[in-house]
């Protein structure tokens, strides 16, 4: 049975000035599934990643040519609003980044904005997103201090649940466990096998081992351009282009 695509994309290319970022990517996305985008340092996986909800936006200078869709939905059309957008398409970044609030203000930040203000609709999203985040038993003591008190890891959870709490359909991570500690990295990890029952998690990741353990397929970027796309297991064990074989095998990278 074919599976349900969520994001497709078709011969997307982006240019900072003159300089060609991405060169005519195609990959789309099933849903429920976690996809990891692989490559050494500068090979457009990020800049890729910021593509499909539009974060490239805030950059001067960004061209971006090609087709994203998400459920069918260009998102690039002078129609799309970005905020809704980015409520679908949430997105974790590298350095955990909590907003200078409480843990439940964190949270409910992005419901607020959307003008949610009924308290137990609040609490019970708080309580679910942390829950679905893996950190609710240990923070629900201490909601109402600074999430800038937890560990980085515990913060890196915090933010995961403020994504949750707006209900996106899909979640990006750009390397979401590189500034942690490894028993920090391995609860994301968990956490995230456990989430993918309800989203669609799309992971850069510089990890190979991490790529390997989690994810169902494995996209290989190098020099703007898509070398390789299968599933995990085929792209590590089974490569059919030489470079993803020399990358895998650390020969360079």
């Amino acid at each position: 049975m074919a599976k349900e695509k969520v994001i497709t994309s078709n011969d997307v290319h982006l240019y900072y000035g003159d300089f060609e970022a991405l060169k005519g990517i195609d990959l789309d996305f099933n849903k429920n599934e976690i996809t990891a985008l692989i490559g050494p340092s500068g090979c457009g996986k990020s800049t890729y990643l910021r593509t499909l909800n539009r974060m490239n936006d805030l950059i001067p200078g960004v061209k971006i040519t090609g087709d994203i869709r998400l459920r069918g939905q260009d998102i690039y059309a002078s129609s799309q609003d970005v905020v809704q957008l980015r409520k679908q398409v949430g997105m974790v970044f590298q350095q955990p980044n909590p907003f200078p609030f409480s843990i439940y203000d964190n949270v409910v930040y992005g419901l607020r904005l959307a003008g949610v203000k009924d308290r137990a609709v609040l609490d019970e999203a708080v309580e679910t997103s942390l829950k679905q985040a893996a950190i609710w038993d240990e923070v629900k003591d201490k909601l109402h201090e600074s999430a800038l008190s937890l560990s980085g890891g515990q913060q890196q959870r915090v933010v995961i649940g403020r994504v949750l709490a707006v209900q996106p359909e899909v979640i990006l991570m750009d390397e979401p466990t590189s500034a942690l500690d490894p028993i920090s990295s391995t609860q994301i990890e968990n956490m995230l096998l456990e989430l993918r029952g309800q989203y669609t998690i799309i992971l850069v990741t510089h990890n190979m081992h991490q790529a390997s353990r989690i994810s169902d397929k494995t996209a290989f970027f190098l020099q703007g351009r898509l070398i390789e796309f299968a599933e995990t297991k085929t792209i590590f064990l089974d490569p059919k282009e030489q470079e993803t074989s020399d990358y895998i095998s650390g020969r360079f990278g």
